[in-house]
């Protein structure tokens, strides 16, 4: 028999290891939502994308989340309970949450949108998909977060090798284009600086809402100079009309009359911008920055299944292979010793 002092911290213990178990599925699980509605919305934004450019897309998906975000701020600063940056009046970190916008909205959409236009999908893919591994090296220099290692940059690259197989889905069409490589590298680089941006507003305290709120406000101003080209000529004209911006009354009121585009414009702003990107914030700061951003591996393998049961778009054995990979590299980068 066990003294009575060394049963009661073993039970102190088992609470405790039990305690944090329940944290650490919790977050999973919120990241595994987060992984899955981001997953859905490539099949949202090409039904749109016929009748909205990709700019507009953009502007209106990140006003509602704003929006969004606003109402429900405004809700909780009249409540009972005061958070302790609730007021959001702390003027220095603004430009934390200026670069949080420019890095993750700003930056990473549109250079993937134009990396699209200048190469293939499959190139913009494979490159964006090696972020968790600059995620990690990034935050090794510039925070204490030591989670590179060689079971992450192993399992990581089986999981590259995987997102390529889905990528290119049964036509392997793999070419150098220098221009679009660079952007997609660009893009996936600024996702690496803004996931290290999101761990240092959870380091301040800040909630989820009120940090990607400022976020997707400060990404709407710097959209506002694009939105002003895009409405001459040049900017009509400029990759393939992607950035186009139109004022036409009629054409306006024919696209925003349909339910069907607002039920994917809702989709995409208050579901997967509002809604995720604050999840995904709370997924970071309890399970780390790096390892919940090597679960978005799987956002290509929702994809997939996705487009097979919703628009009858059967996977091919390449990318059913490559979905496979995914699983056994995310499986070997969350890997550690006990």
């Amino acid at each position: 028999m066990l003294p009575i002092m060394w049963r009661r911290r073993l039970r102190q213990l088992r609470n405790v290891m039990e305690c944090a178990m329940s944290v650490v599925f919790r977050a999973w699980a919120v990241a595994a939502v987060v992984i899955l509605i981001w997953g859905m919305t490539f099949a949202n934004t090409r039904a749109l994308l016929e009748d909205f450019s990709a700019l507009e897309i953009l502007v209106v998906r990140f006003g509602l989340a704003w929006a969004a975000l606003w109402i429900v701020g405004a809700v909780q600063r009249h409540g009972a309970r005061r958070r302790r940056y609730g007021d959001g009046r702390s003027w220095r970190d603004e430009w934390l949450f200026a670069a949080m916008g420019f890095c993750g909205i700003f930056c990473y959409q549109f250079l993937e949108n134009c990396a699209i236009y200048y190469t293939n999908a499959s190139n913009v893919a494979i490159f964006v998909s090696f972020g968790p591994i600059v995620t990690a090296a990034l935050a090794r220099m510039f925070t204490k977060d030591r989670s590179l290692s060689a079971a992450l940059v192993v399992g990581s690259l089986i999981a590259v090798v995987g997102v390529a197989l889905v990528s290119m889905n049964g036509v392997v069409n793999l070419h150098l284009r220098p221009l679009g490589d660079l952007m997609a590298l660009g893009a996936m680089v600024s996702w690496g600086v803004y996931s290290i941006l999101v761990g240092k507003a959870n380091e301040k305290g800040y909630p989820p809402g009120l940090a990607i709120r400022k976020a997707f406000g400060w990404a709407l101003v710097m959209m506002l100079p694009f939105c002003v080209w895009g409405v001459t000529d040049t900017g009509y004209c400029a990759l393939d009309g992607s950035f186009s911006v139109t004022l036409d009354w009629t054409a306006n009121v024919e696209r925003f009359s349909g339910w069907l585009n607002w039920m994917n414009l809702g989709f995409l702003g208050l579901l997967a911008s509002a809604a995720c990107f604050a999840m995904w914030n709370y997924a970071c700061k309890e399970l780390g920055v790096v390892r919940a951003t090597v679960g978005l591996y799987l956002t290509p393998i929702v994809g997939v299944v996705f487009a097979a049961v919703f628009l009858g778009e059967r996977p091919t054995p390449m990318s059913t292979f490559g979905g496979l990979c995914i699983i056994i590299g995310v499986a070997i980068a969350n890997w550690r010793k006990k």
